[in-house]
């Protein structure tokens, strides 16, 4: 079974503090942990149970497995339903944000996006839709969060995330800068193009008014409902579809 300091490092992953200090996070579940296993990530350590054993193994023999009971996991996870496997993983450095990078491609930015199950969401779907650079600004909900790496089903594993100041950098990548808005074209009669940045706001409060005035091209997604607004994760998967429909 997992050692008193084990178990008390695993839950403190939990916390955005402490997996600053440590430098890692978890993963759970066979197929999330899979996936970071066959990625450019560092998995340090699974706890996994004898049952699931033979499945791991043959994806790396290079990782140090520990072989756990049921109730062990239990004991560690974050999950109601604890899933047979637990993998804590190295957080990884990306590089410098530039120009460059996003080159013929399209990137999210993200304001202020507090919700870990819209975060994890958003990440999947930019990652069906091939979109493989998201920026969040500084106060957005840590994609490292237990909750978003679980809600994001092993696609985070594939995704170029960046913490950064948006204002300051926005300007920088010399990319077309769209941006989800009440107040703007239609994104049935947009034009995407090959590259750019699609700006998307918070929960509640949408996109802050100093991002605001970077977006080129305000577009709204029409509606013939009385609600007052679409859930971002779902605002943002419009947004990957038409912009995939539009390269395909």
């Amino acid at each position: 079974m997992p050692s008193k300091s084990q178990i008390s490092l695993i839950k403190s992953l939990q916390h955005k503090k402490f997996r600053n200090v440590h430098g890692l996070f978890i993963a759970e579940g066979l197929k999330s942990v899979a996936e970071f296993i066959t990625s450019g990530y560092t998995v340090q350590t699974i706890y996994h149970t004898a049952n699931v054993a033979p499945k791991l193994l043959k994806l790396s023999a290079k990782i140090n497995f520990q072989e756990v009971s049921l109730d062990d996991i239990a004991k560690i996870s974050n999950l109601t339903t604890p899933q047979e496997v637990i993998a804590l993983i190295k957080t990884p450095q990306w590089p410098t944000l530039n120009a460059g990078l996003l080159k013929n491609k399209f990137a999210l930015a993200l304001d202020g996006i507090q919700d870990p199950g819209n975060m994890g969401t958003i990440i999947r779907t930019a990652d069906w839709f091939g979109i493989k650079h998201i920026i969040c600004s500084e106060d957005s909900v840590d994609v490292y969060n237990p909750k978003v790496v679980q809600a994001t089903m092993g696609s985070l594993a594939r995704m170029n995330v960046y913490y950064t100041d948006l204002e300051a950098i926005i300007p920088q990548l010399s990319v077309p800068v769209y941006g989800a808005l009440f107040n703007g074209q239609d994104i049935y009669q947009t034009p995407f193009k090959t590259e750019g940045l699609v700006v998307m706001g918070n929960e509640g409060n949408g996109i802050r008014p100093n991002i605001e005035r970077l977006i080129k091209t305000p577009v709204t997604i029409p509606g013939a409902g009385n609600t007052e607004s679409l859930n971002v994760a779902i605002a943002t998967a419009i947004f990957c579809s038409e912009i995939f429909r539009d390269r395909s």
